[in-house]
């Protein structure tokens, strides 16, 4: 196993590497509402052909938007940012998955490469997990 100090350097608490790393979060939090969820959500005649070859027609793809923007406002909100980037790593895990089955592998990358900063996210800002906790206990 790898020592508990040695993970702890992997991710520095320096001040540029927060700023970095809640640059990354605005930077995919912008990608998942505009570039992702809106053209679900409003009805991209791209996106409602993607859905119906998935065959999940426009409730799921309506779905798979509100839940896209969810993340992306979840990943700005400091007691949600890890759950946020858990969240939407499972979301891409499943994209993988359509992109491969469904697609034949023609975008596959795209879900992968942004499963990489997520779970960077989710690391890094794990301890607004234990503060969500004390939240839900309330």
């Amino acid at each position: 196993t790898v020592p508990v100090a040695s993970v702890a350097s992997a991710f520095p608490r320096g001040r540029r590497a927060r700023i970095a790393l809640r640059t990354v979060q605005v930077l995919l939090a912008l990608f998942y509402a505009i570039a992702s969820a809106l053209p679900k959500l409003i009805g991209n005649s791209y996106a409602v052909d993607a859905f119906d070859r998935i065959g999940w027609g426009s409730a799921g793809m309506y779905t798979i938007g509100a839940l896209e923007l969810a993340g992306a406002v979840a990943l700005l909100v400091p007691v949600l940012q890890s759950v946020a980037a858990v969240a939407l790593s499972a979301l891409m895990v499943g994209a993988f998955v359509v992109q491969v089955v469904v697609f034949g592998g023609e975008n596959a990358a795209t879900p992968l490469i942004l499963i990489v900063p997520l779970v960077l996210i989710a690391w890094a800002r794990r301890g607004s997990n234990a503060d969500l906790l004390k939240l839900v206990r309330r």
